[in-house]
């Protein structure tokens, strides 16, 4: 499955920061992981810390699948809104899992400033706003139910969303204290450097062709013919694992984003925040730390790679149009577009934990807008699971029960 277009940001940005051979010899070891993006980095990270002996594989260049493409916006809110979360699988359920994004991205800071390198982690609030009169009970009453179970929230109108940030045609928003961007692209290779330190072994350019599940070990047979054996295997290939377990759980669509040209003058009040609106599929847009703006959404229901990518001008075109009507002072002008695949869930939760048809494995897959604050929590889960432990979002997130 081809993921992205060709021109996503942060890959053309960083450039090619490190290179991994591909396997070349047999290799026994405690865990495998397939897919060397951010999210195999977290997990990689999380298991080489713990003891464990670990290869990481990956079909293409590490981080050059999803991870390439994602626009970096760390949010507690999932794409469900809480109340209608409640309304689909229960209070304890919604509540413990915006709780544990909440409280992922206080964790994603930590490894970013213990790794001491440049992965343009910030802080920021985060606007949800709705620009028609139709959402706005909605949004009201979202405001409501977060602050009701004790998230730090307030009420913004529109007059005063368009005198701080320039918003314009917003009628009301919530304002959210927690929220953070950072270059997810940088922090995967950061991730993936730190744990080669530690003993972690990457091999990039490395398709697997068969898995074969033993009573008590898991074979992985790669393209050219070399086995791997491990006592566990951890899948961290996103929207990829639709072609193994059936795109019925997930909903893939493709998804579009733009990066405008470098703004002149000094940094703005929008740097530190993270803007989304009510629309279905919503529109959101954040500062870099280079000093642009990134608009993203123009969702559509298809995965054609060829139909995705011939879309791309119009929709950046749109998009651009979009960034002039909600900031008409802003000089924005398209230099970057691109396009990927994007996954959504029923309940917009992601799917992590082990599957009953395939044994001595684990799934961590973190679809949605929240896939790395999703992913953050998964290596709690996965750190369990390899001590013989249960986890409190086993249940909110597992396959037993959602999976269709």
């Amino acid at each position: 499955m081809k993921l992205t277009s060709a021109n996503a940001f942060w890959a053309l940005s960083n450039g090619l920061k490190t290179t991994y051979p591909s396997v070349n010899e047999d290799i026994e070891t405690d865990v495998v992981i397939i897919g060397a993006g951010i999210t195999g980095g977290l997990i990689a990270h999380q298991c080489v810390s713990d003891g464990h002996r670990v290869v990481i594989l990956d079909k293409r260049e590490v981080c050059h699948g999803s991870t390439s493409a994602t626009t970096s916006l760390l949010q507690y809110e999932i794409d469900v809104p809480l109340f209608k979360l409640i309304e689909k699988v229960g209070e304890e359920h919604a509540i413990a899992s915006y709780k544990a994004c909440h409280r992922s991205i206080d964790i994603v800071e930590k490894l970013a400033l213990d790794l001491s390198r440049d992965s343009g982690f910030k802080r920021k609030s985060s606007i949800y706003f709705c620009t028609k009169k139709g959402q706005l009970k909605a949004l009201r009453k979202e405001f409501e139910v977060r602050k009701h179970y004790g998230f730090e929230v307030e009420w913004i109108m529109g007059n005063e969303l368009q005198n701080e940030y320039g918003l314009k045609g917003a009628l009301g928003a919530i304002r959210s204290a927690q929220g953070a961007s950072v270059d997810a692209y940088t922090l995967a290779y950061d991730l993936l450097a730190a744990s080669v330190e530690k003993g972690l072994i990457v091999r990039d350019n490395t398709e697997v062709t068969k898995v074969e599940h033993d009573q008590d070990a898991v074979k992985v047979i790669t393209c050219d013919g070399h086995r791997l054996k491990a006592k566990k295997l951890i899948y961290c290939n996103g929207f990829e694992s639709t072609e193994i377990l059936g795109r019925s759980f997930v909903k893939l669509l493709s998804t579009y984003a733009t990066v405008g040209e470098q703004l002149p003058g000094p940094e703005t009040v929008l740097d530190d925040v993270l803007f989304w609106n009510m629309a279905d599929p919503y529109i959101y847009a954040r500062a870099t730390d280079d000093g642009r703006m990134l608009i993203g959404g123009e969702d559509e229901e298809f995965v054609d790679p060829q139909k995705r990518d011939r879309r791309i001008q119009k929709k950046a075109e749109k998009l651009e149009k979009t960034m002039h009507e909600l900031f008409p002072k802003m000089p924005y002008k398209v230099d970057f577009a691109w396009a990927g695949t994007f996954g959504e869930t029923e309940d917009g939760c992601p799917f992590i934990g082990e599957h009953k048809d395939h044994p001595n494995t684990y799934w961590v897959l973190g679809f949605g807008g929240n896939g790395i604050t999703f992913s953050t929590i998964g290596r709690e889960m996965v750190s369990a699971y390899l001590s013989g432990q249960d986890h409190p979002m086993d249940e909110p997130w597992g396959f037993p029960g959602r999976f269709k």
